[in-house]
């Protein structure tokens, strides 16, 4: 029996389960293949060598692509704060953002695998593979119609790795705004709920058709390299899988159907768990 809840139980009103932050890592998965990546030049963009110079091209275009779209957008580009949290610091920007925009864009050397070519510059035939490199990176926050705040990181490197993070929380409060049910949420969590039982419905109606939609509408958006007949015929577009899930579940005891439930001590433990 959890201590906690068995001494705060009295004071306890509602209880539920849903995701807290998703992350997801987004790949176009037949550019993780050199060779397929020759047989794209060839194919869509007149058999153009693929060597340092091109790969060197094609991160420049994304970076004044960037640039622009700050302009047109009124998103400033900003260098990711050091000291203080991400989610913290983009709240000034957020909160006036209206629905489907970007709000802010930061950008941060971080982590990424790129495409590179061996060889020297004159070498025109260069070998190509996929590294591990440190490369700036943009994040676009966002404030996402059916999601409400995100982010999207994409590296400006080919093939053009992302990352998606998502946040039921925010999914809900906005169904139930729709819905017409009154909540109080403390940032990863609702203190108060006037129809919790509709509360727990609506979590658990969320899909993976959901995190796709919303996945997929961004990616394409902050992937101007490709034209929309390369999209459908060649499969240019990003593949997504887990990297990270938070799942939020009530302190009381779990029920039989309860099969990830934790018991931490806490009155609203999280689990973590990757997919490879």
């Amino acid at each position: 029996m959890n201590a906690f809840y068995e001494h705060h139980k009295s004071s306890i009103e509602f209880g539920y389960r849903c995701f807290d932050r998703i992350l997801l890592n987004g790949l176009i998965q037949p550019f993780q293949q050199p060779e397929r990546v020759l047989g794209f030049f060839n194919t869509y963009r007149d058999g153009k060598r693929v060597i340092r110079r091109t790969l060197t091209e094609i991160a420049d275009q994304f970076h004044h692509w960037v640039i622009n779209r700050s302009e047109r957008w009124g998103a400033p580009i900003v260098e990711a704060p050091e000291q203080e949290r991400r989610d913290e610091f983009v709240l000034q920007y957020l909160q006036k953002t209206d629905a489907d925009h970007v709000a802010v864009i930061l950008k941060a050397r971080e982590p990424a695998r790129i495409l590179v070519a061996i060889g020297g510059e004159q070498n025109q035939r260069p070998h190509l593979e996929l590294k591990q490199r440190w490369v700036n990176q943009y994040n676009f926050y966002l404030n996402d119609q059916h999601w409400g705040p995100m982010f999207v990181r994409m590296c400006p490197y080919f093939p053009f790795s992302a990352r998606v993070c998502l946040n039921q929380h925010h999914w809900l409060a906005l169904r139930m705004q729709q819905q017409g049910i009154a909540f109080r949420q403390c940032k990863n969590a609702f203190l108060q709920c006037s129809d919790p039982q509709r509360l727990q419905q609506l979590a658990d109606s969320l899909t993976a058709q959901d995190l796709l939609r919303c996945g997929q509408k961004w990616l394409t958006a902050f992937t101007p390299f490709f034209t929309s007949q390369e999209r459908r015929q060649a499969s240019c577009q990003h593949r997504l899988f887990f990297s990270q899930v938070e799942l939020l579940l009530p302190s009381s005891p779990p029920r039989n159907d309860d099969r990830l439930a934790v018991n931490t001590g806490s009155s609203f433990p999280r689990s973590s768990f990757a997919t490879t």
